[in-house]
């Protein structure tokens, strides 16, 4: 997501006016503390959901009090929890089963409260837009889980590699493409069945961002410039 922030995700949140946010995944912390930094100029509230964040979360929760709330836990478990955000950035579990589930949460929330936040996802492209990816394969329920292991990938080819590759200590999906596998493949799945009226836009560099709004001619036409002039 951070190579996103300053051409793309923040004037999104400027053109909405995004208060009140939700963040999954956060890692290392550094798009965190530009939401936070974000979120102290307009007043507004950053939800941090990660059940392993990799920063100081009491530094932050000391240096942003009033904003910054964590909530260490899986996504699926704590969104049914959150209520009227503005915005969601979705950067943590990189499979079908989590996205999928991730979106028809944000749609039921939508649909209670009358309103559809602005939608953002890391990684519609290569490597993980067609193949899964489990931080926690036991997490996933079986009928929805591909066969998988701690081998790296490499671009153009389905089949995972014997040695080297790309995140190869991580645990992927042993082939791309195929019903329920993939990023993209959520996201395509999901706006194909919502009732709701949405647009989805895309970057297509840094492993792709992914980007579902509320659907409006004028701010489609915003959007598809912001992407345009950012060369991303």
């Amino acid at each position: 997501m951070l190579a996103f922030w300053e051409k793309i995700i923040l004037p999104l949140l400027q053109i909405f006016g995004v208060r009140k946010i939700v963040e999954i995944g956060a890692e290392n912390g550094w798009n965190t503390s530009h939401l936070l930094q974000y979120c102290r100029a307009v007043n507004g509230e950053l939800f941090v959901i990660d059940p392993y964040p990799r920063f100081d979360v009491l530094e932050y929760k000391r240096l942003f009090h009033k904003e910054f709330h964590m909530l260490m836990d899986y996504s699926l478990e704590i969104l049914p929890h959150l209520r009227q955000y503005d915005a969601i950035l979705i950067d943590g579990d990189h499979n079908w089963y989590t996205v999928y589930h991730e979106l028809k949460l944000i749609e039921a929330m939508a649909s209670q409260d009358g309103k559809f936040p602005v939608v953002l996802l890391h990684d519609t492209q290569w490597p993980y837009g067609r193949r899964d990816m489990y931080y926690f394969p036991e997490s996933i329920p079986p009928a929805y889980l591909h066969p998988h292991a701690k081998k790296g990938m490499e671009y153009g080819r389905s089949e995972l590699l014997e040695v080297g590759g790309a995140n190869s200590i991580l645990y992927n999906a042993l082939y791309e493409n195929g019903e329920r596998n993939g990023v993209l493949t959520a996201v395509e799945d999901f706006l194909k069945q919502t009732p709701l009226s949405v647009s989805f836009h895309q970057a297509y560099s840094n492993s792709g961002l992914g980007i579902i709004v509320p659907k409006h001619d004028a701010v489609d036409m915003q959007i598809q410039a912001i992407l345009s002039l950012s060369g991303l």
